[in-house]
């Protein structure tokens, strides 16, 4: 028995979703990711290190834009991928919900233990905790070159 995906009429191939449980998993797996608020009436998109905690995304940042775009829209999109261009194949997750800042004492220096370093340079002395609201994947599974 082949476990390999058979191609449509056309050659291609496609998207399988993903469960819940297989996005946190890569979620888990990764710490690169993108961001996207609102800022007034214009998204953006930011790409940030981040950590998974307790069924959410930490992000520590700056204030500026991004951490009063996410925490003023409240409504957030995080996304992070994989792809591979020779073979064809991938995945995407995607994670809506909502942004608050951390600022309490308990949370800010729970927030510090999770080792989030930021890889950009400057200060970066705060947190952000994103609250899923829904989670979705997609797997791309297979197509060569």
């Amino acid at each position: 028995m082949s476990t390999t995906p058979d191609p449509d009429d056309d050659g291609k191939y496609a998207l399988e979703p993903l469960d819940e449980p297989e996005c946190w998993a890569l979620l888990g797996r990764s710490g690169v990711g993108r961001l996207a608020v609102a800022v007034g009436r214009q998204p953006d998109i930011f790409p940030v290190n981040y950590v998974v905690d307790a069924r959410s995304i930490v992000i520590r940042t700056a204030a500026g834009t991004k951490l009063a775009g996410a925490v003023l829209g409240g409504r957030v999109a995080f996304e992070i991928d994989e792809i591979d261009f020779d073979s064809k194949t991938g995945w995407s997750v995607v994670v809506h919900g909502t942004a608050s800042e951390v600022t309490t004492l308990d949370d800010v220096l729970h927030a510090e233990e999770l080792g989030l370093d930021p890889w950009a340079s400057g200060l970066k002395d705060r947190f952000m905790r994103v609250s899923p609201t829904k989670i979705t994947g997609r797997r791309l599974p297979g197509g060569g070159p």
